[in-house]
């Protein structure tokens, strides 16, 4: 057995592979030797919002994290198992009465995690200390002053790594780090250039700033120039490899400089809402599986049309760029927030599918996947949260607006590049004999609209407004605005009509 130590800090890290802007690594590092700990918890790693693309990145970030650790005169102890028996293990083997990490604001699984490593802790003596690492405020009452919470916790100055970390961690035996935490696979070849790691991240930010981020803000909503205008630092931030105050820091320093401010300030305003979605989970754990509205609980069938649900899936719903948007995304890992949105909104309003029926499967494509903007906005664009203006998205008009010249859909539907700018996106209207002379036949080549969009959207319209002369819908709303409004002065609310004129605001876009 190894030797003990009473002054033994026990660094366990989660979702926040990193060294710099780390309080619990810092401070624990002050109070003693530190010994730093990574946990592969099958629960987690195998859940159904974890996919193969999340073990790649996180196993990416343990090895650049492991190599850092060990420039500072320290190591990492990786081993998998269920939190509580790892811990309750090394505790057996080393002893520790001090266990410090970041607050985490996750999913169902790593809740009741911390709340039995809680436990566990109280009857081992150990003193657990959790640091928050974002703006989100655990045991918020109301959203009452949050912004202002949150500029307050963006004003520290982001703190340095230590110089050197003392080591005593004995012959504690650590696992290998896997090239993938997880077994799953998706089946899709992914192809995305996000590598998991904080110098990777500072990398991506570095560039970001320096030359990207010109031009961020106009250039956000279309995947024709989102994927290199966009920050992407999302996976960085999911994952912990930097913190968003870090972010925040650098992105103010060069406003104005490297970094027009337009394009800056939108940023900042999208790390803000970043941290206002998390809240909504870290104070109502429940809209993992619940509506924000209850009202909206039937709303839709649980039980989703499997032929729909496989075909938006796989990007075989006859509509271009949706499908294209569905390809680019389960290839590369990541697509931009209004495709993300339209994605949503088609599989919602157009298939009339419960966001509980498709949430994991995004999530799993998603390599940025945060839990409480996650469920947050599924749900919001699902039109089930109660205080949003429901936004139903044309596969068509944004197809116009954001690939023009089609570009985008000949990339990722390679079935239809012989088509011409106008038929790309809507070839349905192409005379079959026309088609015919370019080698493709809807139907085998390329499938046919599986709904009707303006059919469909009709009959989404009628059970928005039926809902909304539901007191009950009203009663929810209320209490939803209460818990999780924004709180910002200029911020419509949907009002309640009179009910024999009550009709559900929707913008088309």
């Amino acid at each position: 057995m190894a030797s003990r130590s009473s002054d033994l800090q026990c660094v366990w890290f989660k979702r926040d592979l990193r060294i710099s802007d780390h309080r619990p690594l810092v401070e624990a590092a002050n109070a003693g030797p530190v010994l730093a700990i990574f946990i592969i918890e099958p629960a987690v790693v195998e859940a159904p919002d974890y996919g193969e693309i999340h073990g790649v990145f996180q196993a990416q970030a343990l090895r650049e994290l492991d190599a850092a650790l060990k420039k500072l005169g320290n190591r990492l102890v990786v081993r998998r198992g269920e939190a509580v028996e790892v811990l309750e293990a090394i505790r057996s083997e080393i002893g520790f009465q001090a266990l410090w990490s970041h607050e985490e604001t996750g999913n169902e699984i790593t809740y009741r995690r911390d709340r039995e490593v809680g436990i566990w802790a109280k009857n081992r003596g150990v003193v657990w200390t959790e640091i928050s690492q974002n703006g989100v405020i655990r045991g918020l009452c109301d959203r009452d002053g949050w912004a202002g919470l949150w500029r307050e916790r963006m004003k520290d100055a982001p703190l340095d790594a230590p110089i050197r970390l003392r080591e005593r961690s004995g012959q504690l035996v650590s696992e290998e780090i896997p090239n993938k935490l997880s077994n799953r696979e998706e089946g899709w070849v992914t192809e995305t250039d996000m590598v998991g790691g904080e110098i990777e991240g500072r990398a991506v930010l570095d560039s970001f700033i320096e030359g990207r981020g010109k031009g961020y803000r106009k250039k956000m909503s279309s995947p024709v120039t989102a994927y290199d205008h966009c920050s992407r630092l999302s996976p960085y931030f999911s994952w912990g490899c930097l913190s968003i105050r870090s972010a925040v820091a650098r992105v103010r320093e060069a406003m104005g400089k490297s970094l027009p401010r337009a394009d800056g300030n939108s940023f900042l305003s999208r790390c803000h809402w970043h941290c206002h979605f998390m809240q909504k989970l870290e104070a109502e754990p429940e809209i993992e599986h619940h509506c924000f509205n209850r009202a909206c609980e039937n709303l839709r069938p649980r039980n989703p049309d499997p032929e729909r649900l496989e075909a938006w899936c796989s990007g075989q719903t006859g509509y271009p760029f949706l499908d294209a948007c569905m390809r680019s995304l389960r290839t590369r890992g990541w697509i931009n927030f209004r495709m993300r949105a339209m994605l949503v909104s088609f599989a919602a309003y157009d298939l009339w599918l419960d966001w509980r029926s498709f949430k994991d499967f995004l999530a799993r494509q998603f390599i940025d996947y945060e839990p409480g903007i996650h469920f947050s906005q599924v749900q919001m664009q699902s039109g089930v949260t109660g205080i949003n203006t429901l936004r139903i998205y044309s596969p068509v008009k944004q197809g116009r607006d954001q690939d023009p010249s089609g570009g985008f859909i000949r990339r990722w539907v390679p079935e239809l590049s012989s088509l011409s700018e106008d038929q790309i996106h809507e070839p349905w209207l192409v005379q079959s004999g026309e088609l015919k002379s370019l080698d493709i036949v809807l139907g085998r080549h390329y499938p046919r609209p599986i709904v009707d969009h303006q059919t469909a959207v009709k009959k989404a319209r009628l059970a928005f407004s039926e809902l909304r002369n539901m007191d009950e819908f009203w009663e929810e709303a209320a209490r939803v605005n209460r818990r999780h409004g924004s709180r910002r002065p200029t911020e419509k609310r949907p009002k309640r009509r009179k009910k024999e004129s009550a009709q559900q605001e929707f913008t088309l876009q």
